[in-house]
């Protein structure tokens, strides 16, 4: 009688692909989930529309211009009369600053000069315009 054949039992064995293909799962889970957490740091509006847009990935600040005229930096409402010193703040903080110019479509031209002048007059060089694609199923 052969008794060491009946207490041996198989060596479990450990399937990698399977594991493979959960770890690729999760890892594209958790990437598509981050790319929804993305927070912008302005309002929402109505920008006109180029055929040239492009986005610029650098740290910038948004300041928009809505269409009643109310001036935000990031998402606070700013005074036209606060706008300078709060530029200038910025520009303490980061003095190679660039800003992002979002006006609403509707907005009035005279409050979009104003900030611009502003802007130059506190030294900022690199002013960007927001705009969104303009695709031909939208006019």
């Amino acid at each position: 009688m052969k008794l060491e054949s009946l207490g041996v039992e198989k060596k479990p064995k450990i399937m990698i692909i399977p594991m493979i293909d959960i770890i690729f799962f999760l890892l594209v889970f958790f990437m598509m989930s981050m790319l929804s957490m993305v927070v912008q740091k302005s309002i929402n509006l109505n920008l006109p529309q180029t055929t040239s847009a492009r986005l610029n990935m650098d740290k910038t600040v948004p300041i928009a211009v809505t269409a009643d005229g109310k001036i935000f930096v990031e998402q606070e409402q700013i005074p036209k009369e606060a706008l300078r010193k709060r530029i200038e703040i910025e520009k303490a903080r980061n003095p190679d600053l660039s800003i992002i110019l979002r006006a609403d479509a509707k907005s009035e031209h005279g409050t979009f000069v104003f900030v611009l002048d502003q802007l130059k007059a506190t030294g900022v060089s690199k002013i960007g315009i927001a705009t969104e694609v303009k695709t031909p199923d939208r006019e």
